[in-house]
This record gives C-alpha cells, sequence and structure tokens, in this order.
C-alpha cells in the first residue's frame, strides 16, 4: 500500500499557478493603465498647444489692418507654406515648425454699422476726431447731408483652424472681433 503524503495532492502547486497568473493579469493591467493615463496627458498637452496657437494667430490677425484691408493675406511677412493666411509656430523651440494654423476660410466681415457724427465722442477718443466731418451745407437739397461720420463699427468673424504637424491634433477655433474701419473699407467688405 502507497501512503499519502500529507493529502495534498499537488493542490498547492495548482493554486500557486493560478495566484501567479492572477498577480501577472494585475500587474499588466496596471502598466496598461499607467500608459493610457500619460497617452490622454500628451494629447491634452498637444490640443492645449494647437488652441494657444490658433488663439495666437487670431490675435496677430486682429491687430493688423491687413484684416479688413487685404482679408485673403492677412499674415504677410509671416506666412509660411506660401498663403498668406497661414501661420506656423514653432511650440517646443527646436527651430521646426510644429503648429500650422490656416484661417480658412478667410476672415469675413459679418456686419458693420456707420457711426453717426452726433455719437462720436471727440473731447475723449483721439481715434475718433479722425472719423468727424464737417456739417456740409445742404441748400435744400434732400438727401446730402447724412449726418453720418467715416467711420464705421464692424464685426468680423475669424476661423483658425489649427493643427499639429506631428500627432495630426486639429482644432478650430472662431472668435469674432468688432474693429473701427472705414467708410471705404465697409463698401469693399463688408454687407
Amino acid at each position: 500500500m502507497s501512503a499519502r503524503r500529507g493529502g495534498q495532492g499537488g493542490m498547492a502547486l495548482i493554486v500557486g499557478l493560478i495566484l501567479l497568473a492572477l498577480m501577472t493579469v494585475m500587474a499588466i493591467t496596471g502598466f496598461n493603465i499607467g500608459r493610457t493615463s500619460l497617452d490622454i496627458v500628451g494629447n491634452m498637452q498637444a490640443r492645449q498647444e494647437v488652441i494657444a496657437a490658433a488663439n495666437s494667430a487670431i490675435q496677430e490677425a486682429i491687430s493688423t489692418t491687413r484684416l479688413f484691408e487685404v482679408p485673403e493675406a492677412v499674415f504677410l511677412n509671416n506666412s509660411c507654406k506660401g498663403n498668406g493666411n497661414t501661420r506656423c509656430f514653432d511650440t517646443n523651440g527646436d527651430g521646426t515648425d510644429d503648429v500650422t494654423v490656416v484661417l480658412d476660410p478667410q476672415p469675413v466681415c459679418v456686419s458693420a454699422q456707420i457711426i453717426p457724427n452726433a455719437s462720436l465722442k471727440v473731447d475723449n477718443d483721439a481715434s475718433a476726431a479722425g472719423c468727424a466731418t464737417g456739417v456740409a451745407q445742404t441748400f435744400g437739397v434732400e438727401g446730402t447731408a447724412t449726418g453720418s461720420s467715416l467711420c464705421a463699427n464692424s464685426i468680423w468673424e475669424i476661423v483658425a483652424v489649427a493643427t499639429d504637424d506631428i500627432t495630426q491634433a486639429e482644432v478650430v477655433v472662431t472668435q469674432g472681433a468688432a474693429v473701427r474701419v472705414s467708410t471705404d473699407e465697409v463698401g469693399t467688405h463688408c454687407p
């Protein structure tokens, strides 16, 4: 007759293998969760850099008179890739452009309203003095004196499409801007 060795019959080996398999699965899951979190953080950083580049391009467009004079080529000196409405940014400082921002469609004047002479505050605002016109003599001719100034308040819509050249993260930023323009510009670019 054979004697039993403590009644285990190989159970310790099976339980040990099951525990080892569970620990391996937990380690792999922990590694995957950590890697996924790192990917999420990297993607959010790339997205924020692209948004910052788009906002920078919009601010640059708003700060130049080319916005309402030549809306099809706003970035004259800082254009890249041969397009006057494209601006490139080096976000990591390595000397290579990382983000490309395109004003697409080109900036458009949504609305404009000619400023009446009576509403200009010439005493408080030096730029308003350039808008004021003298009162013309009408000599009884109807429709000759309009009371309008030489300036208009216009509202422009600027859409910037920014793309990270490395990660291909893309963001579309739309911003409206109120700009005081001459009445000549209103006739050219505004409805």
